[in-house]
Order: C-alpha cells, then sequence, then structure tokens
C-alpha cells in the first residue's frame, strides 16, 4: 500500500488521471484513507484552479527514483514536496496515425506543457513548450521537390510556438495595441471569424504583429525560422505528414479532390476553417498542415546548400525581397502541405492562403 501511495503521488507530477485512478485503488483497499482523499481534493481543486487555462496538474522536474526503499516517511516528503510546488500549466490531447491509404492505426493521449498570454477583453494566445533537440530537415534525394535539397541535420533549441495559427480575433487585439512601425488594417481577412486564422496579411504586417505583441508582454514573440518550423512540425516524425504517409480531409483543410500516395478524395471545403478543428501534432500543435500558408523569418533560398545548422534564420545570401511559406493551404494538394514542402513568396504580398504562427524563446514561471 505504502508504494501504491508513493506512485500516486509521482504521478500526481506528470498525470493527473493516472495520479486519481492509483488514489482510487488506495481507496478501494481502505475507504476511508485520510492520504487518499486529501489527495483527491488536491487534484480537484487544482483542476478547477486552472480550469480556465485548460491546465491539469503539476508537473514537476525530477523525481525519488522507487529503487529507493519506500517508507511512510518518504512517501510524506514527497507530499510535502508537491504541495510547494507551484503548478506547471498542460493540456491534454490526441495524436492521430494514419497509413497510406489514410486508415487511423493508432491515437495516442499525450500532455504537454504551455503558457498563455492574456491579449486583454477575453483574447488569450497559447504558445506550446517545444523540447530541444536534432532532426534532418528537407527530403532525401528521389524524395521531395529540389528545392528541398541537400537533407541535412540541424540542431534546434527549446522554444515555445502558438498552438495555432494567429486568429481574427487574436490579430484585432494586438492590431490595437500601439503601433511600432507600420499600420495594420484590422479586419483584413476575407473569410471572417473570430476563431478563423487572419488571412491577407503581409511578411512585413507579420513581424509588426509581433514587434507589437513583444511590447505588450515583456518578452519577444517572432515568426519562426524554417528549420524550427520544419522541426515542430515534424514532432519526431519522419514521413511525409506529421499524421503518417498521406493526408485526409477528416485530419486537414487542404483540396481534397487532390490525393497522395494511397489516400482518399474527400470533402474540399473552398475556405479556412476555425483553427484547432483537426487533431494535433505530438508536441501539442494543431493546423501545421493546411488550412494558411505560414510566413517565415527566413529568406528564400533556392536549395539548402550552406543552409545553417544551428537552427537560426538563414537571413544572408538569398532573396530577401521574398520569404519562406510554410505548411499549406485550404486551396492547395496535399503534396503541397508535406512537412518538407517550402515555397517562397513576395514578403509584401496580401493572399488569402496566407498566415502565420508565432514563437517565443523563452518564458518561465515565476
Amino acid at each position: 500500500m505504502i508504494k501504491l501511495k508513493y506512485e500516486a503521488l509521482k504521478a500526481e507530477r506528470t498525470d493527473s488521471a493516472l495520479a486519481q485512478r492509483l488514489w482510487v485503488r488506495v481507496l478501494a483497499a481502505s475507504s476511508t484513507d485520510p492520504e487518499a482523499i486529501e489527495a483527491i481534493q488536491r487534484i480537484a481543486l487544482n483542476r478547477v484552479r486552472y480550469s480556465g487555462s485548460d491546465v491539469s496538474e503539476p508537473q514537476t522536474a525530477g523525481s525519488r527514483s522507487l529503487e529507493a526503499p519506500v517508507t511512510e516517511s518518504s512517501v510524506a516528503d514527497l507530499a510535502r514536496t508537491i504541495e510547494r510546488t507551484p503548478p506547471k500549466p498542460t493540456f491534454e490531447f490526441e495524436v492521430v496515425t494514419v497509413d497510406e491509404k489514410g486508415v487511423e492505426v493508432k491515437r495516442d493521449h499525450k500532455t504537454t506543457e504551455y503558457r498563455r498570454e492574456d491579449l486583454g477583453s477575453g483574447v488569450t494566445l497559447d504558445i506550446v513548450m517545444i523540447p530541444g533537440g536534432t532532426f534532418h530537415i528537407g527530403s532525401s534525394v528521389g524524395k521531395g521537390d529540389k528545392d528541398e535539397y541537400p537533407q541535412h541535420r540541424v540542431s534546434i533549441k527549446p522554444f515555445l510556438m502558438a498552438k495555432h495559427q494567429v486568429t481574427q480575433a487574436q490579430w484585432r487585439a494586438v492590431v490595437n495595441l500601439p503601433k511600432v512601425e507600420r499600420d495594420l488594417n484590422l479586419n483584413p481577412s476575407r473569410f471572417e471569424g473570430n476563431d478563423r486564422p487572419v488571412e491577407r496579411v503581409s511578411w512585413d504586417d507579420a513581424v509588426e504583429f509581433c514587434k507589437r505583441l513583444s511590447t505588450y508582454a515583456g518578452r519577444e514573440y517572432r515568426l519562426p525560422t524554417e528549420a524550427e518550423w520544419e522541426y515542430a512540425c515534424r514532432a519526431g516524425t519522419t514521413t511525409p505528414f506529421h499524421f503518417g504517409d498521406t493526408l485526409t480531409a477528416d485530419i486537414a483543410n487542404y483540396d481534397a479532390n487532390y490525393t497522395y500516395a494511397s489516400g482518399p478524395k474527400g470533402t474540399y471545403r473552398e475556405q479556412t476553417v476555425e483553427v484547432g478543428s483537426f487533431p494535433a501534432n505530438a508536441f501539442g500543435l494543431h493546423d501545421m498542415h493546411g488550412n494558411v500558408y505560414e510566413w517565415c523569418a527566413d529568406h528564400w533560398h533556392d536549395n539548402y546548400e550552406s543552409a545553417p545548422t544551428d537552427g537560426s534564420a538563414w537571413i544572408t545570401d538569398g532573396d530577401s525581397d521574398r520569404r519562406l511559406l510554410r505548411g499549406g493551404s485550404w486551396v492547395g494538394d496535399p503534396i503541397l502541405c508535406r512537412s518538407a514542402n517550402r515555397y517562397g513568396y513576395a514578403r509584401d504580398v496580401r493572399s488569402y492562403i496566407i498566415g502565420f504562427r508565432v514563437v517565443c524563446a523563452a518564458w518561465t514561471l515565476a
């Protein structure tokens, strides 16, 4: 019983649902156990306390090894540690994997950490913690397009990325903040809706948005680098899409009159949809494939020859009047929505297929 309590306490750090199940097992053996009753109340309190932020439970780094003897004293020590540790905001989501025919073959439940920026008037911006790591950007020879060569290894530092493409409500909230360098259109989008992605914004419009938000928040917001974008999109996968080997209209918004691999045709919606309408990837990011293209910070280069390997923006020896677009859009076929697909567009263009999402270099809880 002591070991079960210890495991339940450890689970409170990372998985409130598991913790609750373990404490219920304790209660099944002893219906009046005060520690179990207190723990379940604690879990419920944390959920209520952070329900407005989609937060589940406390999550702290480090834990006592279960290889060490588990005693009443060690259980009490861990309980006191949890009580003293401020809960970090997390959210739960599902990750879907499909095969080359578009058939769902796996559905995983995940939890990840995030931060919430209050933009005022009930509008918020959620940014997700992206762990650092290395990956291969681009496509191997014989796959993808020539501008995706040579595939090479890139190291990425931890950062935070918006869970969704910037919405029209978020856009208006930031546009109403003091101007930094340029004026912005309060309502630029063709497809209107508070929770639809903002579109018809140029690269420079998106940069102005980031500058206003940075000044307001007191922390740096910016466009992602191309390497950060692909790393975040893939979320540890090497398949053409983070969903797997193809796309279907059930998991992304694109022109589903066209297919990829052996995937099926589907509904072509002919417009944007509300952000978060489809499952997230393993990092908790939505709409990385389709809906609207997303601006990146980099200059356009015809291929990856001499590209940075540290994840930084490539802003030398390229075309500064053309900037990177990633992710595909509602009007494109699925081949344009691949994780590796890249496109260069004039920075001053405002199109109803182009939006953006922001990243934040660092944000720690007080």
